[in-house]
């Protein structure tokens, strides 16, 4: 690799032209690197593929645009650049909740964070779904009041509540959230958040939704509806202290009343492994190193070409 770059610096040396025209193409392929990058990362970020067809759809917008400038065809391109203004705007408040989410990674620093798959933080259906049915089950049948929070795509910020809680870290089982949500204990006035497997914390106070509800609806509902509100990619069920009724708590809106059956139906049908939540981008470390492979090759012929095309025009 230092003999090639050598050769290209003695053959360029004497044609400052060439090594400009070089240097400029070497900056456009480092140019379309960082997009590739920035691509990348937010495909990986975003990591469902119902999204991915959306973000395809802008990039086949932007590069038509793109082309149609290139081309001069002016009207072509006048119309493409703004259908892509329009549509870039729908895609931001469409998926104004990953956008968010993104922004807030990137302003904690947390970029490794966006590299992570979505597909680790998902529960198992036929485990946990299970244990926490049959906890909410048994909690209605004694009309215990009840609030599960359960992640479902990627993890919930803790500035996201009001008060955090306090740590378990322990395996969901139904008779931990039947213990916890017993009135005797200290922790059974709060919510209990939920991750994959995992009890992660309980005693939780949640943030209150501003809408305007039902007088039917207590604080534990409102709180559902706040926390779903506030963080689009969880979901909350809800036991009703007074009636016993069961609610799932999804984007802000209610459920209720549901059975036992339905609320297992729902809840596997969130947490199974479908096309929508596919993880879109490939491992990362792996793709570095065919970038890296490919990269170091286009490179060493990007060297052996330029000498050689001074030449042809000499």
């Amino acid at each position: 690799m230092e003999s090639l770059w050598q050769q290209w610096l003695a053959n360029s040396s004497g044609n400052p032209s060439s090594l400009l025209r070089s240097i400029q193409q070497f900056w456009v392929a480092i140019d379309l690197g960082l997009v590739f990058v920035l691509t990348y990362t937010i495909l990986v970020a975003i990591g469902e593929r119902r999204t991915l067809w959306m973000v395809q759809g802008l990039v086949v917008l932007v590069l038509a645009a793109g082309l149609s400038s290139t081309l001069n065809l002016k009207l072509l391109h006048f119309v493409l650049d703004k259908i892509t203004i329009v549509s870039a705007v729908a895609m931001a408040v469409t998926l104004q909740s990953e956008f968010r989410q993104f922004l807030e990674q990137l302003g904690r620093g947390d970029i490794g964070g966006l590299f992570q798959s979505s597909r680790e933080s998902l529960p198992k259906a036929d485990s946990v779904v299970d244990e926490v049915v049959d906890a909410v089950k048994e909690l209605s049948q004694n009309r215990t009041g009840a609030l599960l929070v359960l992640e479902t795509k990627q993890p919930i910020d803790e500035r996201d509540f009001s008060v955090p809680g306090v740590k378990l870290n322990a395996e969901v089982s139904k008779e931990l959230l039947q213990t916890i949500f017993q009135t005797s204990t200290l922790l059974h006035d709060g919510a209990v958040l939920i991750r994959a497997s995992r009890i992660v914390s309980a005693g939780i106070i949640l943030p209150l939704s501003e809408r305007t509800a039902s007088r039917q609806l207590g604080t534990r509902h409102r709180a559902a509806m706040g926390i779903t509100e506030r963080v689009k990619t969880c979901l909350c069920v809800v036991v009703s202290e007074e009636t016993g009724s069961i609610s799932l708590a999804e984007r802000g809106s209610l459920n209720r009343p549901l059975t036992s059956s339905k609320l297992k139906e729902l809840l596997e049908a969130r947490f199974s492994s479908t096309v929508d939540g596919e993880v879109v981008a490939p491992n990362w470390r792996s793709l570095g190193r065919r970038l890296s492979s490919r990269g170091g090759e286009a490179i060493a012929r990007f060297f052996r070409r330029s000498p050689s095309a001074s030449r042809d025009k000499k």
